[in-house]
């Protein structure tokens, strides 16, 4: 599995790179700040969806680094038609998404990082394993005892309702990781 090593579109940052940087520069200056990072493959369907709605969730915080990446990523692909036009429905905008590959610049930096299945939490675990103690299964800390300790499924391929059943199941477990971690969030 390779991982990237640099930034996400190799030796030169992105816009979104860039404009990542700048947020967390302007709130490690008011504060400690909460970096989420959401890993699925290839960070088109899951990850990048699981990205926007909790954004949504956290609206209006300002101590909150929210992104996305991939363990088999290929920079720069756009989101899935899918995973879009369900931001849409929503109001939210994956238009623009582009893809990355998992590096260890957005490991180190993440406080909390959520793997949408057990194969992605292994793989972060594997080649990151300092950040074992920060890396979970999106479904753990959910009250659905369907969903809690399972891997959120990948629609890749799938028609829209496919997608839809995924973004269901995030909305199931998005708000129980956002309590677990504006409980355990230590002041640096």
């Amino acid at each position: 599995m390779a991982f990237l090593s640099h930034t996400t579109s190799g030796n030169l940052a992105s816009k979104a790179d860039i404009a990542l940087l700048t947020k967390a520069a302007a709130g490690a200056l008011s504060g400690a700040l909460k970096n989420v990072l959401f890993v699925c493959t290839g960070n088109t369907c899951r990850s990048p969806l699981a990205e926007v709605i909790f954004r949504d969730l956290i609206r209006g915080q300002k101590d909150y680094l929210v992104g996305s990446a991939g363990t088999g990523a290929f920079s720069g692909q756009p989101a899935s038609r899918n995973s879009v036009s369900l931001a849409r429905e929503r109001g939210l905008d994956l238009a623009q998404h582009r893809s990355r590959a998992v590096t260890i610049d957005l490991v180190e930096s993440a406080t909390h990082i959520f793997a949408m299945g057990r194969s992605h939490l292994m793989a972060l675990i594997d080649e990151f394993p300092e950040a074992e103690d920060k890396t979970y299964l999106v479904s753990e800390f959910t009250a659905e005892d369907r969903l809690r300790g399972r891997d959120i499924a990948d629609p890749f391929g799938g028609d829209l309702e496919d997608y839809r059943e995924m973004m269901q199941n995030l909305d199931q477990c998005l708000p129980s990781l956002l309590a677990y971690i504006e409980q355990t969030h230590k002041e640096p």
